[in-house]
């Protein structure tokens, strides 16, 4: 590939959005061809959920081989119609320090303990 000294600038901004309820890992994100900048990775709950470790897992070979790159705890939580459902981010994944993957690089998620109601992970990322 022919070098370039101009700064890339993200083109085609992005969402995705998956819901766990088993332990099972689940692809949330596959970075475009010239790569891809994550800016935000958050969780909640589905319903009334019990403590559990959330993980971030990288995959660069279409899922086959997958390396947990980050977790967070997830707190117990009750649903009630009167509570406002609590967000859990992956705080070290921002606007200010984005997670850059390379081209074709997926993200999968997972609970560490099965949730009936579900967790939902949301990202936000931009490809190149």
């Amino acid at each position: 590939m022919a070098k370039t000294f101009t700064a890339p600038f993200a083109q085609t901004n992005k969402t995705a959005a998956v819901t766990v309820t088993d332990t099972a890992e689940a692809r949330l994100a596959t970075a475009g061809v010239d790569g891809a900048l994550v800016t935000k990775l958050s969780a909640l709950p589905a319903g009334t959920v019990t403590a559990s470790k959330l993980k971030l897992l990288l995959s660069k070979d279409s899922g086959v081989t997958k390396t947990v790159i980050d977790s967070v705890l997830l707190a117990a939580y009750t649903d009630e119609d009167t509570k406002a459902t609590p967000l859990t981010s992956f705080t070290r994944i921002g606007e200010q320090t984005p997670l850059r993957l390379e081209s074709g690089d997926q993200l999968y998620v997972s609970s560490g303990v099965s949730q009936a109601a579900g967790v939902v992970f949301v990202a936000e990322w931009s490809d190149f």
